[in-house]
């Protein structure tokens, strides 16, 4: 595998045998100079060489591919079922923002393309196909449905490229990915294209490229020197609050930015956090709208849209929308969540700072994130500083336990309060009162007496509810009750038996010495 060296890229894209067509379509979109990973890969895409690119995000890697592909295909025809290039992207937005730089830089040609992504009618891009197009951008997933239904013949590429490979990995498409390289030609042109490169990609690359150029502009998993990063380590104060005070925490650094936040992209790790944060947000009076991969593709479109032309100021995202989204004049990027992945950082916060621009990416680090974030640390070479908490709590410093935070053996205390349970203590509390006849527990020796009593000849003392509450806990005694333990003790069975009710049999009364006897 060669790599070529890009120190030294070519000044005008009219120097790189760009057809005359895509020039000019290039010049009126207001571009001169390409990029370092334009100038490296496009002379060895033109000359048919495979090529993996590797670059930070935000560096143009979109039109290093699109460009040598509208120039190659200009002579040929596509049949019907069978397109003559293929380009793979991981998320719908993407695919359809490649769809658009083919719009952009094809304008003058007459290359047709299809976009093949989920929450489209099928019908529609059967149509497309059946005509013939000359560019293919799909998903893995929508590519494979329109291939197993048999409206899609892949034996007809030319070229194939992978775009965002390493979030292929990271999205389970590996698998997808393979199936689909061997349905295609292996006489095909592949151009692999990311910004960070796992094992996983490297074997892919090894196995179905052929002698690739490797086209290397920046150590792999960098991010933009541009871009002013920084952390603010959050502690809350209750378990049960944290998602509340972690809003207010984002709410506060959206405020301390002041003017120079025109307008942010706001990250979360879950789906329905970015529902959650999007709805506290406008709730608040922030301009917000979520996005995610349950959301209709049409809906997706409408917020990416109104993102772009300046009416939305906050858009919430999962990671749907961190691989390769051109919005050029993102401000922010805030980091509701650490990502659980490393390289998505990197991905995330390469939203910010495009084409030259300054950007400031920000973010939020609970306690359970710290390894997350150290991870994060260690991919990108570089320790993120700390920022002081705009509210005025969560940074290090104050986040020490107090005495009043720990328990008595030194160990912080929990953040969410115990619950109270009804378990009764083992031993007797010292503050406990001594205990009086009333309630001490009933022996022999305590209720002869009141046995004794209760068979006397005074019938007033003989039904007092008194009485009866000191003998049998508040029941009332019965006479045959009374009877059965007289005839008892005449029998000889020692003290009656207490505790067993009002219905105890006579046989568990009766005593074992009357068998003797008889």
């Amino acid at each position: 595998m060669k790599c070529r060296n890009t120190r030294k890229p070519m000044i005008k894209f009219n120097e790189l045998d760009l057809e005359p067509k895509v020039l000019k379509a290039v010049e009126e979109a207001g571009y001169e100079t390409p990029t370092p990973i334009q100038a490296g890969a496009i002379p060895p895409a033109l000359e048919g060489r495979d090529v993996l690119g590797i670059a930070q995000t935000g560096t143009g890697k979109t039109a290093a591919f699109t460009l040598p592909v509208i120039t190659r295909l200009q002579k040929g025809r596509a049949r019907a079922r069978m397109p003559r290039s293929l380009v793979l992207a991981p998320t719908r937005e993407l695919a359809a923002q490649v769809a658009e730089n083919f719009d952009i830089y094809a304008r003058y040609t007459r290359l047709t393309k299809a976009l093949l992504i989920g929450g489209v009618s099928f019908k529609e891009q059967d149509r497309l196909i059946d005509r013939g197009v000359d560019v293919l951008i799909a998903t893995p997933g929508r590519l494979l449905d329109h291939f197993e239904r048999g409206k899609l013949l892949l034996t007809g590429v030319q070229i194939m490229v992978v775009d965002e490979a390493d979030r292929m990995l990271d999205m389970g498409f590996i698998p997808d990915i393979e199936r689909i390289f061997k349905l295609t030609p292996f006489t095909r042109q592949t151009l692999f294209f990311s910004a960070t490169m796992a094992p996983e990609i490297e074997r892919i690359t090894n196995t179905f490229l052929s002698a690739p150029v490797k086209i290397e502009v920046a150590r792999a998993a960098t991010t933009g020197e541009n871009i002013e990063q920084g952390v603010v380590m959050f502690r809350p104060s209750r378990r049960d609050r944290a998602q509340k005070e972690k809003r207010a925490l984002l709410r506060a650094l959206i405020d301390a930015e002041g003017e120079s936040c025109s307008n942010a992209i706001i990250f979360c790790n879950r789906k329905v956090d970015v529902d959650v944060v999007a709805k506290s947000l406008k709730k608040h009076g922030y301009d917000a709208e979520p996005i995610h991969g349950d959301l209709e593709q049409s809906r997706r479109m409408e917020v990416l849209q109104g993102f772009r032309d300046g009416s939305l100021r906050f858009l919430v995202a999962s990671d749907v929308a961190a691989r390769g989204l051109d919005i050029p004049s993102v401000s922010h990027v805030f980091n509701y969540d650490v990502p659980g992945h490393a390289e998505d950082y990197v991905h995330r916060i390469g939203r910010t700072g495009r084409a030259g621009r300054s950007g400031k990416a920000l973010m939020i680090c609970a306690p359970q994130d710290e390894k997350n974030l150290d991870a994060i640390q260690r991919l990108v070479k570089q320790e993120i500083p700390c920022i002081p908490n705009p509210l005025g709590t969560g940074t290090p410093a104050q986040d020490a336990p107090t005495a009043s935070d720990t328990s008595p053996d030194g160990d912080t205390a929990p953040d969410k309060p115990k619950r109270r349970r009804g378990r009764r203590r083992k031993e007797p509390r010292e503050d406990r009162p001594e205990a009086t006849a009333d309630s001490a527990p009933h022996t022999p020796e305590s209720s002869e007496e009141p046995l004794r009593e209760a068979a006397g000849d005074d019938p007033q003392r003989e039904g007092t509810r008194s009485r009866s509450r000191r003998t049998r806990g508040g029941r009332s005694r019965s006479q045959p009750r009374q009877k059965n333990a007289d005839e008892s003790r005449r029998r000889g069975g020692g003290e009656p038996v207490v505790g067993m009710g009002d219905h105890m049999p006579d046989f568990i009364a009766r005593s074992f010495s009357d068998r003797n006897e008889s």
